[in-house]
């Protein structure tokens, strides 16, 4: 079956829970100690990132670019890695993490351990990843009994049968399927089927004439034909093949929606009963789809996109079965190939890493490993992370800031001077039910269901994915788990869930640049509080603001105040989109709208909680020879401190929802007064927008 690596949210949203008896006193008294990892973490050493007085570039003037003045001479000394296709702040950060992820898996792949505990499945799956000679003599046999079961088919009508026991297995290729709470009800799991299929990063690669995606297309071409031959396939049926795949994906890319149109949740969310579905697709049962999961008939689920669906349906119909076969074995091995042999692993390298994202060298064999082990079982390994590297009084400050921030945000939502009373006392109650989480789960899940054994890599990421995704689909039907995360502790990031109204801060983002507990205010309210102003306001972005205080997705506002809301926002995408990343290319402000709110928001509310902090009469210390207010948005650019091949940032241009970060370290402190006096600028400046170019939301 195809293992591809699953998103976070499906394969991080997990938790760990250690069950065990109490032991009775007479016993307890001789029971030998459980053996304890240990780990000298002394030696992995700090990514050089922190925020550096030494690393401003003083010929450049700090009201006309600030990026530069704050990155440019760091960026020019720090390139980007051969490995990677990005470098700075998240990166680097993401560097520590996966060292000190290192070395907790070494130990326990070093040690003995009972069985069934997370050292023993940790340090076995690490192990399997690391033995090379055994993955390369396994060849393509870890997928042979799905390959086998492809070409097993003899009619397009045992399609839905074979889709729905690849599903079973944690094997979805064609379409996601997945557990969420119920937009119109965030105490309950639903089950949402959206569009899927294809391999290249978005529908315009298929279908746009630009030549970067001309050029992909051809390049996706050659490495189906190369990837086909791989698995045994001589080279004139491997290359007629891959027109056959990319002709398949590109009608499926044709009844996709963009990114743009999905980041509104209304093409998201289409609740549909089971007949419903049925007679949507009547080449394609889901009665018999929710059967083949082992899930019980729901009275509804969200059937998001049905054109994309008709349109898989009408294939089912209109297809040759051996254009689905050819289909099907590509993405099965395809989906498979970093996992298996070396020619396979340089073969996906080749083209999703060094053809499509600008990145030179493959990633040390342990970097992989790591990144399948977070993939499959990332918080049962974010246990033994956070043991070792998050230390207690981390969380406690956190804890206060997020307090500060609150306050912050409360008193700017209880001021605005353009929004109604009537949809302010809708925002406080939003604001009054934001859940904070700090570090790690309160609660750890259960993994003792999932068996790992040191014999076979694959095998360890096929259990895990067919474990993870029973899991998940347990989850249908029944109330949603408000302890549940959505990334492990080792994650350098943060989120909003908008149906839970959560704002979420794994253990690994707590670190320089973003929070230092020995640092002065002014960096950690401009790194770290402006992260967590970020993800507060996400609940008041131009998507998040469509859920109410309880996570459902409903209108609180007045007609009037949403339509002020969105002309400020409107005003926002079009200072983005005037930002010239590459010759030629822009960033798409719509795109990026949620992100970009959220930090207009997030950095006006931290920097009002740094003021609430230090307090009326405070002294500034002018450290380095700078104040408070110049080294909280000195941070601010630190922590979007970036650089990347030219490949991806043409994708992320195309595909993400985040604005480059050169753009993100100057959007919103452009929009601020506090910044213009800070640093003594003046109308007329780059970093000033004033009058009708000033955007003020929240």
């Amino acid at each position: 079956m195809t293992f591809r690596a699953k998103p976070l949210a499906l394969a991080l949203s997990i938790s760990f829970a250690l069950a065990a008896c109490q032991p009775a006193a007479d016993q307890a008294a001789t029971a030998p100690e459980a053996p304890k990892l240990q780990v000298d973490l002394s030696q992995v050493a700090q990514q050089p990132i922190a925020f550096n007085a030494a690393d401003l570039d003083t010929s450049i003037e700090a009201c006309q670019d600030f990026n530069g003045f704050v990155n440019s001479k760091w960026l020019a000394a720090n390139p980007v890695p051969g490995d990677r296709t990005t470098w700075g702040a998240f990166p680097a950060l993401g560097e520590r993490s996966l060292q000190v992820q290192h070395e907790i898996a070494k130990a326990a792949a070093a040690g003995s351990w009972p069985a069934g505990s997370m050292e023993q499945k940790v340090g076995d799956f690490f192990a399997s990843g690391m033995d090379e000679a055994a993955i390369e003599a396994a060849g393509l046999s870890p997928i042979q009994a799905e390959l086998d079961a492809i070409a097993a088919l003899t009619a397009t009508s045992d399609i839905p049968g074979f889709i729905g026991d690849a599903y079973a297995s944690g094997q979805g290729m064609l379409f996601s399927f997945f557990a969420m709470a119920d937009y119109n009800d965030s105490t309950t799991n639903i089950a949402y089927a959206g569009q899927g299929g294809l391999s290249l990063p978005e529908r315009a690669y298929y279908l746009e004439d630009r030549e970067d995606y001309k050029q992909a297309r051809a390049a996706f071409l050659d490495h189906v034909t190369k990837l086909l031959v791989l698995a045994g396939t001589d080279e004139e049926t491997a290359k007629a093949q891959a027109q056959v795949v990319l002709d398949f994906e590109t009608r499926l890319a044709k009844a996709s929606l963009g990114r743009l149109e999905l980041r509104d949740p209304a093409t998201r969310y289409n609740p549909v009963t089971l007949a419903d579905a049925d007679a949507m697709t009547p080449n394609f049962s889901w009665t018999a789809f929710f059967a083949d999961l082992g899930v019980a008939a729901p009275e509804k689920f969200s059937l998001a996109n049905p054109n994309f669906f008709k349109e898989f349906d009408a294939m089912l119909a209109d297809v040759p079965l051996e254009q689905w076969q050819t289909w099907l074995r590509f993405r099965a091995i395809d989906g498979a190939a970093p996992y298996l042999s070396k020619a396979f692993v340089e073969r996906n390298f080749e083209f999703y890493a060094k053809t499509l994202r600008g990145q030179q060298q493959q990633q040390e064999r342990w970097k992989q490993v790591l990144g399948a082990l977070n993939g499959s079982m990332g918080e049962g390994f974010g246990q033994l992370y956070v043991a070792q590297a998050f230390p207690p009084e981390s969380k406690a400050k956190m804890e206060e800031l997020v307090g500060n921030l609150m306050a912050a945000l409360k008193v700017r939502l209880e001021n605005l001077e353009w929004m109604s009373e009537e949809t302010k006392a809708k925002a406080i109650e939003k604001w009054s039910s934001f859940t904070p989480k700090i570090g790690y789960p309160d609660v750890w899940r259960d993994w003792s269901g999932l068996e790992v054994k040191r014999d076979s890599y694959a095998g360890n990421l096929m259990a895990a994915a067919a474990f993870n995704y029973r899991y998940m689909l347990d989850k249908i039907g029944k109330p949603v788990d408000r302890n549940e995360w959505g990334m492990s502790p080792q994650t350098v990031n943060a989120y909003y869930r908008a149906t839970a109204n959560e704002i979420v801060f794994p253990a690994a983002i707590l670190q320089p640049p973003f929070f230092d507990v020995n640092a002065d205010d002014a960096l950690n309210y401009g790194g770290i509080g402006a992260v967590i102003g970020h993800e507060m306001l996400h609940g008041f972005d131009d998507q998040g603001s469509k859920f109410d205080a309880a996570g459902n997705m409903a209108n609180w506002w007045t007609d009037e105040d949403r339509a002020k809301f969105e002309a400020a926002a409107t005003k926002l995408a079009d200072q983005y989109s005037g930002y010239e990343a590459l010759p030629g290319l822009f960033v798409n402000g719509r795109l990026g709208l949620g992100e970009n709110i959220a930090d207009l928001g997030g950095t006006t509310v931290a920097y009002d909680a740094l003021k609430r902090a230090q307090g009326e009469g405070y002294t500034d210390p002018m450290i380095d020879g700078f104040s408070q207010d110049q080294r909280f948005y000195m941070n601010w650019a630190t922590v979007w401190r970036i650089a990347f091949t030219e490949a991806q940032l043409k994708q992320q241009l195309t595909v993400g929802p985040h604005s480059p970060g050169m753009f993100r370290a100057i959007g919103a402190p452009s929009n601020q007064p506090a910044f213009a006096a800070a640093f003594g600028c003046k109308e007329g400046d780059k970093m000033v927008r004033s009058g009708d170019d000033r955007v003020v939301i929240w």
